[in-house]
C-alpha cells in the first residue's frame, strides 16, 4: 500500500468538514499508532530525569530538580508550539534553520509529515516536541544545586530556540546541511546528547563551582532509590526514543528497540566492571545506573544502523570510556556535578563516531527505503562525516550557550545563581514555600536525638545534674 503524498495546495491535509482526512491513511494506521505510543513513553524520560537528578543531589536541593523537570516540559511545549517546530522542521527551511512557515502551529494537522509520509503532521510534531523537552531537561542539569529556577527556564526557552532547533534542522530536516552531507544520526546523538552535554558544561562554567564549606554530603547522592527509579523510567522511555525514530512501524524500528536494550545492558556491565577493579572489588548502584545511561546515549545515533552484537559493543565501549573519566571535572576545573557532559557530551561523541564505523545497509534497509553504510561496509569516509557532525555541533552548542548565559547573567533580575547563603541552606528552602522532600518529621527527630547525645557525651557533661557548689541555673559548658 503506497504512502500518502503531501499536497502543497492543502498544507493542513484538508478541511475535515468537507473531506475525511483519515482516508489517506487507510490501512496504514498502525504506523502512526505505534509512533504516538512511542511518544507517550518518551514523555516518561522527563520525570525520570527529574528523579535521577533529585536523587543525585543533596537532600536540601532535590525538590528543585523535581519541580524543574515539570516546568521544563511545560515551557518547552509552549516554545515548540510558538515557533520551535517551524524553526526545526518547516518544509521551506534553509540548510541551517527553518523559517516561520508553521509559526504558531499553522497548518500542522492531518497532512503527511515532513519526517515520514506515514504520519499525520500533528503526530510527528508531538513526537519531536518530546525530544526537545528531554534535551532541555538534560541541559539544566548544569545548574545543579546553585542555579535559580526562573532564569533556568528562560535560558531553556532561548536555548531551545537558538541552539536545539537549528541543530535539529541541520540533522533531520531534509534541507539541513548535515542531513545532506550525510551524517548518520538515527535518534539524536548530535541534537540531543552532544548539544546538551556541551551546553551543560557551559552552564556549569558560567555559574562557577558550588560552595560546600566542608559539607560531607557534597558530591554524594542523597537517595540512591530515586536514582534507580529515575534510571528505570529513562530506560523504559528510551524504547520509544530510539524505537520510534524510524518514524514507522517497520522491522527496522523493532531492531532499534532491541538494540536499545542491548546497549543499556552492556553499558551496565561495562561501568560495573570498571568500578569493580577501580574500587577494590566493590560495586555501585549509582555506577550501574550511570552505565545504563551511557549505553543508551551511545546507541542513540546508531540504533537503526547497526547489528545487535555491534550495539552491544557500542554500549560497552561508551560506558567504559565514560567510567574511566570520573575525574573529568577535576581535570577541567569545572564543577559539573550531574556528569551531564561526561555521560551525554562524551557518550554522544563516542556513539556518533562508532556509528560511522559500524553502520551497515543491511540494517538500515529494513525499513524498505534507507541505504546507509559505514566503515564496516567499506564506506570509510562516513567516519569523517561523523567527525564533522561532532565538531560542528560541539562548537556551536558550547559557544552559543556561553554567550547566551553571559547575556542573561548581566540582565537585571535575571542573575543565574542563588546567593551563597541560599546555596548553603539549599535550593528547596530558598525557592519553595512550605515544601521539603522526604519525611522531615523523622529527620527532625533524629536531629533532636543527635543534639541530646552531644549534650550528654563524655566530652561535654555526663549528667544533667548540676555540679556540687554550682547554681541550679548555671549554664552548661559546651
Amino acid at each position: 500500500m503506497s504512502a500518502p503524498e503531501f499536497n502543497e495546495t492543502i498544507p493542513s491535509g484538508g478541511d475535515p468538514t468537507q473531506i475525511d482526512v483519515n482516508a489517506q491513511y487507510a490501512g496504514l494506521e498502525f504506523h502512526y499508532t505505534y509512533i504516538v505510543f512511542c511518544g507517550f513513553i518518551v514523555w516518561l524520560i522527563i520525570p525520570g530525569i527529574g528523579l535521577l537528578y533529585g536523587g543525585l543531589a543533596r537532600r536540601k536541593s532535590a525538590l528543585a530538580l523535581l519541580f524543574q523537570s515539570l516546568m521544563v516540559g511545560a515551557v518547552t511545549t509552549f516554545q515548540w508550539m510558538f515557533w520551535g517546530y517551524s524553526l526545526a522542521y518547516s518544509r521551506t527551511a534553509g540548510p541551517f534553520i527553518g523559517d516561520l512557515k508553521n509559526f504558531g502551529m499553522k497548518n500542522v494537522m492531518a497532512a503527511p509529515s515532513p519526517g515520514s509520509p506515514y504520519l499525520p503532521e500533528i503526530v510527528f510534531c508531538l513526537y519531536q516536541l518530546l525530544f526537545c523537552a528531554c534535551t532541555v531537561q538534560i541541559v539544566v542539569g548544569g545548574a545543579f544545586e546553585r542555579g535559580r529556577i526562573i532564569p533556568s527556564l528562560v535560558f531553556g526557552f532561548l536555548w531551545a530556540t537558538i541552539v536545539y532547533c537549528p541543530i535539529a534542522c541541520w540533522t533531520w530536516n531534509a534541507n539541513g546541511w548535515l542531513y545532506n552531507l550525510p551524517s548518520l544520526d538515527f535518534a539524536g546523538g548530535g541534537p540531543v546528547h552532544i548539544a546538551s552535554g556541551w551546553a551543560a558544561l557551559a552552564y556549569a562554567f558560567v555559574l562557577g563551582k558550588r560552595k560546600h564549606a566542608g559539607d560531607k554530603a557534597h558530591g554524594k547522592p542523597h537517595n540512591t532509590t530515586l536514582v534507580f527509579l529515575g534510571t528505570i523510567l529513562i530506560w523504559f522511555g528510551w524504547f520509544g526514543f530510539n524505537g520510534g525514530s524510524a518514524l514507522n512501524a517497520t522491522v527496522r524500528a523493532m531492531v532499534a528497540a532491541f538494540n536499545t536494550n542491548v546497549a543499556a545492558s552492556t553499558g551496565v556491565i561495562g561501568w560495573s566492571v570498571v568500578d569493580y577493579f577501580k574500587h577494590g572489588r566493590k560495586f555501585s548502584v549509582v555506577g550501574a545506573c550511570e552505565g545504563a545511561i551511557a549505553g543508551l546515549v551511545g546507541i542513540t545515533p546508531a540504533a537503526g544502523y547497526v547489528e545487535p552484537w555491534l550495539a552491544a559493543v557500542i554500549g560497552f565501549i561508551t560506558a567504559v570510556v565514560c567510567a574511566l573519566l570520573q575525574n573529568l571535572n577535576d581535570w577541567l576545573h569545572i564543577d559539573e556535578g550531574m556528569d551531564v557532559f561526561k555521560l551525554h557530551g562524551i557518550g554522544g561523541m563516542v556513539g556518533s563516531f562508532l556509528t560511522g564505523i559500524f553502520a551497515t545497509s543491511s540494517i538500515s534497509a529494513l525499513d524498505g527505503a534507507t541505504i546507509a553504510s559505514g566503515g564496516i561496509d567499506g564506506n570509510g569516509i562516513q567516519v569523517g562525516k561523523q567527525f564533522a557532525e561532532i565538531t560542528a555541533i560541539s562548537a556551536y552548542s558550547f559557544t552559543v550557550s556561553c554567550i547566551l548565559l553571559y547575556i542573561l547573567k548581566y540582565i537585571p533580575g535575571m542573575h543565574l545563581r542563588v546567593t551563597e547563603e541560599a546555596e548553603m541552606k539549599g535550593l528547596d528552602h530558598d525557592q519553595f514555600f512550605d515544601e521539603q522532600i522526604g519525611d522531615w518529621g523523622m529527620y527532625d527527630e533524629l536531629e533532636k536525638r543527635r543534639m541530646e547525645l552531644e549534650i550528654t557525651s563524655p566530652g561535654n557533661i555526663s549528667s544533667h545534674r548540676p555540679r556540687k557548689g554550682s547554681s541550679q541555673h548555671q549554664s552548661f559548658s559546651a
